[in-house]
């Protein structure tokens, strides 16, 4: 088992067993039913990537190439169409079609808008000690000049520790089994997108740490959360000692983000329990 996978399971029990229900829940399935949740506030796990501790479980396969893939196209090639992220491979975003083939003023549109990848690099390699290394997402003007969802990883705040840059992520809400729980897409692609700065800059990639506001597990995604349990219980009781997943990045400090690309990862030792399972999205 990897750390994610420890703390998803203490994360999955702690909202089956402490959790509070909501009211009149605004997300609706694909079939028009409404979504309710259980939920928690203020989640947080941290990961040393240096130490070999990255973030993906191995419960369930996980789609990290995707993941990873939405990463370079919030922050790479810095864009909101629907056709350009279909293009990169990456096409879970169609039920956010605002009605013009975008998602709005959002994601890659603002990071687009105020060139906060490039500021950032810059800020890290003229001033690596400075406190002022955020990127924000959340930007009202933006909000508020088109429909959309708002972000929900919104915010990572970066810090340089000698030869390792250090970065926390910061998240409105999230959808524990399709996305933000332990080691889920959100993780892998944030600390992906972690490795990617720290490789530009010539740094080390090493403490993540993710903050989610409100952690949310579907009521249709229960069983499947109960089954993540067994599963993780039956890991623990074997007992074995099996090499821990380690996402490598091939290509030398110093390298252009533009010219990072999905193929330059690779995963190693990561054989995660099947079958996959099915997430129905609260829309």
């Amino acid at each position: 088992m990897t750390k994610a996978d420890s703390y998803l399971m203490a994360d999955i029990q702690n909202v089956l067993e402490n959790g509070y229900k909501d009211n009149d829940p605004r997300p609706v399935y694909e079939d028009g039913t409404p979504a309710f949740t259980i939920s928690v506030n203020h989640v947080m796990r941290k990961y040393d990537l240096g130490r070999g501790e990255f973030p993906i479980c191995t419960l369930r396969p996980q789609a990290w190439k995707t993941g990873i893939r939405e990463i370079l196209a919030i922050y790479q090639k810095a864009t909101n169409v629907l056709s350009e992220m279909e293009e990169m491979g990456v096409t879970w975003w169609g039920p956010w079609d605002i009605g013009d083939g975008t998602i709005g003023q959002r994601y890659g549109a603002t990071v687009k808008r105020y060139d906060l990848i490039h500021r950032l690099i810059e800020d890290i390699e003229k001033d690596p000690y400075g406190r002022r290394k955020v990127v924000n997402l959340w930007q009202e003007s933006d909000l508020r000049e088109t429909p959309g969802l708002p972000p929900c990883a919104f915010l990572t705040i970066w810090n340089v520790r000698g030869a390792y840059l250090d970065m926390c992520m910061i998240q409105r809400s999230g959808d524990m089994m399709a996305a933000s729980g332990a080691g889920g897409v959100n993780e892998i692609q944030y600390a992906a997108l972690l490795m990617m700065i720290a490789r530009v800059t010539g740094k080390e990639p090493g403490v993540f740490t993710h903050f989610v506001a409100n952690e949310q597990i579907y009521d249709r995604h229960e069983e499947n959360a109960r089954e993540l349990l067994r599963r993780g219980e039956t890991a623990a009781a074997a007992g074995e000692d099996t090499p821990q997943p380690v996402l490598l990045l091939h290509k030398e400090p110093g390298c252009s983000f533009e010219d990072i690309s999905i193929d330059d990862f690779e995963l190693l030792h990561y054989d995660p329990v099947k079958p996959q399972l099915r997430f129905d999205l609260g829309i």
